[in-house]
């Protein structure tokens, strides 16, 4: 099994800073368009992988303790941001810093407009009820996102239709621009506003996307949901998100989880709250009572001479670990003794009866105690 730390060359207390320098570091080593190793592509795949975890706190914390089985026993994607495909190492380093070769934020070159963008990350929040976030599902959910337009292939040009040199800029993307000011005038470059930078313009644009090369589609999505996700719980869907431009890959879909609250369940991680009323005769005595478990009806035992506030576990009748589904926690069932209010009068006998009996029984224990005192 891979050890992303080994793959970035960084030990495991390394800060976000050192993890981006050695990413940076060594993209320009593994990226294909550099190295024409066979497994030059596969390394590269890794090193994504690799960075996107230890670069999120919720997901490094995860791996650090159970590994990448534990990343996709948690739900999370583990593809990586390159199993889709991934562009020129330019385009790599636009994506992931926001600038080119030239270093973190730092007088990068200016992104060509016509180079392939990734699509934007897209948001779902989704609601579940208790049980099932505790034994997870299957569900299907729709999303509206941007899609490449089949009809024109994603170009915006209608079939036959070429796009044609901007006769604003000249083809270059960029314009001269002079503002007067009570200074004087200033001359700066600025993105040409009719072609959008590209430098060339769609006379004949696509009937179905409008000239855009995407549209608006609404799809269906299969969403594997693991046993044990709570409230605020994550999920990540690979290139489920918004279609990329000019050929790049679709961005992610993030799912974030809302969990309906249980009337007769409390969560606490992977324990389970109910409350009991029961007795005073029941606490004295002891009973075995059916009681509403996440597995069905099951009997408890109720411990002779249990107190109010006390509780009995019901073991492994808990959520399942949401890293270890096979490990579950408990069912805690805390006992309220429920004094009567309202008792027949056979009922107000015995009551007396054993009120008499108790008196009686403590003044011979502090007669005994009196008589103790005496003879000391």
């Amino acid at each position: 099994m891979s050890d992303y730390y080994e793959i970035l060359g960084v030990d495991k207390n390394a800060s976000k800073d050192e993890i981006k320098s050695a990413f940076r570091k060594m993209a320009r080593k593994w990226h294909p368009d550099v190295n024409k190793a066979p497994d030059a592509e596969a390394k590269f795949k890794e090193l994504g992988k690799a960075y996107e975890t230890l670069m999120d706190d919720e997901k490094r914390a995860t791996y650090d303790r159970y590994g990448e089985d534990g990343l996709r026993n948690a739900g999370f994607n583990t593809q990586g941001p390159f199993a889709g495909g991934f562009g020129d190492l330019e385009e790599v380093f636009n994506t992931f810093f926001g600038g080119g070769f030239g270093g973190f934020g730092g007088g990068g070159r200016r992104q060509d407009p016509n180079a392939p963008q990734r699509g934007d990350d897209l948001r779902l929040d989704i609601s579940l009820e208790f049980e099932e976030a505790v034994f997870g599902l299957t569900k299907e959910v729709k999303i509206d996102h941007l899609e490449t337009c089949h009809t024109c292939n994603g170009t915006g040009a209608k079939a036959g239709a070429k796009p044609e040199t901007c006769k604003t800029c000249g083809g270059s993307g960029r314009i001269q621009q002079t503002t007067k000011t009570i200074l004087g005038h200033f001359t700066q470059i600025v993105t040409c506003p009719h072609c959008h930078g590209k430098g060339t313009v769609i006379s004949d644009p696509c009937p179905d996307c409008k000239g855009h090369g995407r549209k608006d589609v609404e799809k269906k999505v299969e969403l594997k949901i693991p046993a044990g996700v709570d409230n605020g719980s994550k999920m990540r869907l690979s290139h489920e998100g918004d279609a990329g431009i000019n050929g790049g890959i679709a961005g992610d879909l993030y799912i974030v989880i809302h969990v309906n609250d249980s009337p007769y369940y409390r969560r606490d991680g992977v324990n389970v709250y109910t409350q009991l009323e029961i007795t005073p005769a029941q606490a004295v005595l002891g009973d075995t009572i059916r009681i509403k478990t996440l597995d069905g009806e099951k009997d408890v035992s109720i411990p002779a001479g249990i107190q109010n506030g006390e509780f009995v576990k019901v073991r492994g009748a808990g959520v399942p670990n949401i890293s270890k589904p096979s490990l579950r926690g408990d069912h805690i069932v805390i006992v309220t003794v429920k004094t009567p209010t309202h008792i027949s009068n056979e009922e107000k006998a015995l009551y007396q009866k054993l009120y008499e009996l108790q008196m009686g029984r403590e003044n011979k224990v502090s007669m005994k105690d009196k008589i103790k005192g005496a003879f000391k």
